[in-house]
């Protein structure tokens, strides 16, 4: 649906309770399902990517069932999947690409599929290394890309070759699976790891539910064979979605904290306020949560933002209203997501008025003033983070319509509510 964003009238100071953290819900409800009785976990984010993994996990053979407290109980059979099913991801590509990985635990072969965008997404390094460790993956469209037909074949682990710079979601796929394999995993990265604080925090999760045995460095991942317990887990709150609200601090100069959002996060997109603060404003983290005072004015920063690259469009709609220019680095990788988000994000903000231009692994904002700025119809792509920093720049841009509000679906359906009680001063 066709959405006008209405501008904010005053600086905004609020307190934001932000979902849960859909990144480590993924990675938690997949140890869940792979362990051996009932787990509980707590604080899942009721978007459409979650949803899409507890479908996918149901349909392999764990029973979820939703509490009244709004957590899940997941009964895993240790390893023991279910085969000959279909699993239709949607557009969730991490859903997608640990949901491959979960089937080919499967002794009968599943169906791993998804909507037209997901089904366009490069997948071949994970389909390959899959193969490599004994799996049958067979392409039932273009190869390297969903859907595809899975089963284990051969698969009991060992060493293989993956490179680090394409996504790190191959990564994390291969290292869920691993505690299940017989000779566990070796993972030899053939090129530097980008993303490397969401392989930390798969190792994290990962731990907790008690597979003990990993070690991380510049060259290999290593997984021992320990299996994953069952547990009660706590999801922390969402890192990205918190980077909208406190963004939103930034650009009208007001005060915003996220609770629950501490120095203790697994998430390296918590990092989010430190880069807010590079750029003027105030930021405290802290064991309550995080917050941040936007000042008087925005200077503009150079950045590398390979192990954030979430936070991109966020961050390049608070770099509009600075006074300097951004330069955000090494996120080439970032155009295969689920729009080109160097691309679309650069017409965007041409489109009200913002020059722009896209690098070979980057993107370079060089704002004008912001009464300068003018509305514009701007397109979401079927994208969830540029339709959110699209309703960022719409704070201080009259005008500014979004195609597609529906969207944000993906990650934090109530986000609609709540900027309008962020705009409303409510």
């Amino acid at each position: 649906m066709t959405r006008p964003l209405d501008v904010a009238s005053a600086p905004i100071r609020a307190t934001v309770n932000v979902p849960g953290s859909k990144s480590i819900a993924n990675r938690a409800l997949v140890c869940a399902a792979l362990a051996d009785g009932v787990s509980h976990v707590r604080g899942c984010p009721d978007g459409d990517d979650t949803r899409a993994m507890i479908d996918g996990l149901t349909r392999l053979g764990a029973t979820i069932v939703h509490q009244p407290d709004g957590g899940f109980t997941v009964s895993g059979h240790g390893g023991r999947i279910r085969g000959g099913v279909e699993v239709d991801a949607l557009l969730a590509g991490t859903t997608s690409r640990f949901l491959t990985a979960v089937a080919a635990l499967g002794s009968e072969s599943s169906v791993v599929t998804g909507a037209e965008r997901l089904r366009a997404r490069p997948m071949a390094a994970l389909h390959e290394s899959l193969s490599r460790l004994g799996a049958r993956i067979e392409a039932l469209g273009e190869a390297g890309c969903l859907p595809v037909r899975v089963s284990r074949g051969d698969l009991r682990g060992g060493v293989v070759e993956l490179p680090g710079d394409v996504s790190s979601q191959f990564v994390t796929a291969l290292m869920l699976i691993a505690p299940l394999l017989d000779e566990g995993l070796s993972i030899r990265l053939t090129s530097p790891l980008v993303s490397r604080p969401y392989v930390a925090m798969t190792a994290a999760v990962m731990s907790t539910f008690g597979a003990s045995g990993i070690a991380i460095s510049d060259q290999t991942i290593e997984v021992a064979p320990d299996g994953y317990r069952a547990i009660d887990y706590e999801i922390e709150p969402d890192a990205s979605s918190a980077s909208y609200p406190l963004a939103a601090a930034a650009i009208t100069a007001g005060d915003v904290a996220v609770p629950g959002l501490t120095a203790r996060s697994l998430q390296g997109d918590s990092a989010f306020a430190s880069l807010l603060e590079s750029m003027g404003c105030v930021a405290v983290i802290d064991g309550d949560g995080t917050r941040v005072r936007g000042g008087a004015s925005l200077r503009g920063i150079d950045v590398d933002m390979a192990d954030v690259s979430d936070l991109v469009p966020t961050l390049a709609a608070v770099a509009a209203f600075a006074d300097t220019p951004t330069h955000i680095r090494g996120v080439g990788f970032i155009r295969n997501k689920e729009s080109d988000r160097l691309g679309d994000l650069a017409h965007g903000l041409r489109a009200i008025g913002c020059r722009t231009e896209v690098t070979n692994d980057g993107i370079v904002i060089s704002p004008s003033v912001p009464e300068s700025y003018h509305g514009a119809a701007l397109a979401t792509h079927h994208d969830h983070r540029l339709a959110m920093a699209w309703s960022l720049l719409a704070l201080r841009v009259p005008g500014i319509t979004l195609d597609d509000d529906s969207v944000v679906s993906k990650s934090w359906p109530e986000w609609w509510t709540v900027r309008a009680s962020l705009v409303a001063g409510r």
